[in-house]
């Protein structure tokens, strides 16, 4: 088997301690500061500290860290920088990982309970790499209106990497699955900040487990995971919101039944029927599965473009859990098919792009609409909940001619 560019043998080699530095915290009075036009509250953010690793970050939180990725990264490309790739933490996370002394413990329904080393992961299986989204389930929620609680992330908690791990099939053939084995649910080394506070657990269905692009990763965009993402091991599930691609991954256990944690059981969870701000008492199913998105990125709400000129518009789109088959630019009545980019695999982000002969006035209210090969598309309207999860609302602009 040919070794990949962050092969096995780099991961063994180079995987030694790492450790994050304090945040230069006194960076912050004079730091720079950014608008994300929340419509339901305060919408200005700090750009520093300045996290070690990470270029200009809009900082939501110090600890545990949350960090989004400003828009105008997304006009690069569809793989996004290391450094410029948000980080979300619920708890609080170790600052310092030895990769030698590192296990991940794999137990509950299996044949035999194992405690596997960095090298034992590395050797399970042949190596994989996906380009994949990995988005927050909260990523939009400050855009909400009215206003929902959670942290008020404008549009960029989301990234698109290339990860590089075994799959997660091969690391439970380690132990062998027992009869009965439905769900996998995982651990990092993350714990609480206060006493009591459930530990942010998250599991799968089998099914999802035993597919060929779900890993145990270490690599992203052919380098070691840093300790923001997880060093030394994450969880990758293509398709699926960030919150069950859990970081600094040490324990996997197998389930017989359904997953009563936290995480899994009272968040994280959406209404099972459109709901409004006014509905109480409602059932809930979890967050799951990413369905499509599509975003301008040439262009800022507002912009002025030249009246009596071609205007080209252009961005990034996505499927969701499933291949992008189309984006259109849609306005008041209208809508225009746009060109796609290269398709990088079913999970990435897609470019997008439309040119218009000609700039005759005002574009009030456009936007950009992304279907997916299974029929999934983005709506006119929001469909709201309390915490504002899986946000997929055509996100619309006005841009001014002149």
């Amino acid at each position: 088997m040919n070794e990949t560019r962050l092969s096995r043998r780099a991961l063994i080699a180079g995987a030694g301690t790492a450790a994050l530095a304090a945040p230069a915290l006194a960076k912050l009075a004079a730091g720079g500061m950014i608008d994300l036009v929340l419509p339901g509250g305060p919408s200005l953010r700090p750009t520093t500290p300045a996290f070690p690793g990470k270029g200009e970050m809009i900082v939501q939180r110090i600890r545990p860290p949350l960090l989004e990725t400003p828009m105008e990264v997304f006009r690069e490309g569809i793989i996004t920088p290391n450094d410029r790739m948000f980080v979300r933490w619920n708890w609080d996370m170790p600052t310092q990982v030895k990769a030698a002394e590192h296990r991940v413990a794999v137990g509950g329904a299996v044949k035999n309970a194992v405690s596997l080393t960095l090298n034992d992961i590395a050797a399970a299986g042949e190596t994989v790499e996906v380009v994949a989204i990995n988005q927050c389930a909260g990523n939009g929620r400050g855009l909400s209106s009215p206003r929902v609680t959670g942290t008020q992330w404008g549009n960029g908690a989301m990234g698109c990497a290339k990860w590089t791990g075994v799959r997660l099939k091969d690391v439970l053939a380690k132990a062998g699955l027992a009869a009965g084995a439905r769900r996998v649910r995982f651990a990092g080394l993350d714990v609480p900040l206060t006493d009591g506070a459930p530990q942010f657990i998250k599991s799968i269905p089998m099914d999802i487990a035993l597919r060929d692009d779900v890993l145990v990763a270490w690599g992203m965009n052919d380098a070691p995971l840093s300790i923001l993402h997880g060093f030394p091991l994450r969880i990758v599930v293509p398709g699926w919101f960030s919150t069950y691609w859990v970081k600094m991954l040490s324990t996997i256990e197998v389930l017989t039944g359904e997953d009563d944690s936290y995480y899994v059981a009272d968040s994280y969870r959406i209404p099972a029927q459109p709901i409004t701000p006014e509905t109480k008492d409602f059932p809930t199913v979890p967050v799951t599965a990413m369905p499509p998105r599509a975003f301008i990125t040439s262009h800022g709400d507002g912009e002025v473009v030249a009246l009596g000129k071609p205007l080209v518009l252009d961005g990034i789109a996505m499927g969701g859990d499933a291949a992008l088959e189309r984006v259109d630019l849609v306005g008041k009545g209208w809508e225009i098919p746009c060109t796609l980019g290269p398709d990088e695999g079913p999970f990435a982000f897609r470019r997008w792009s439309v040119k218009l002969p000609q700039v005759a006035g005002d574009f009030e209210s456009i936007g950009v609409r992304a279907r997916n090969v299974n029929g999934a598309v983005q709506p006119e309207a929001l469909a709201w909940n309390p915490s504002g999860y899986a946000r997929n609302v055509i996100e619309r602009m006005t841009l001014r001619a002149q």
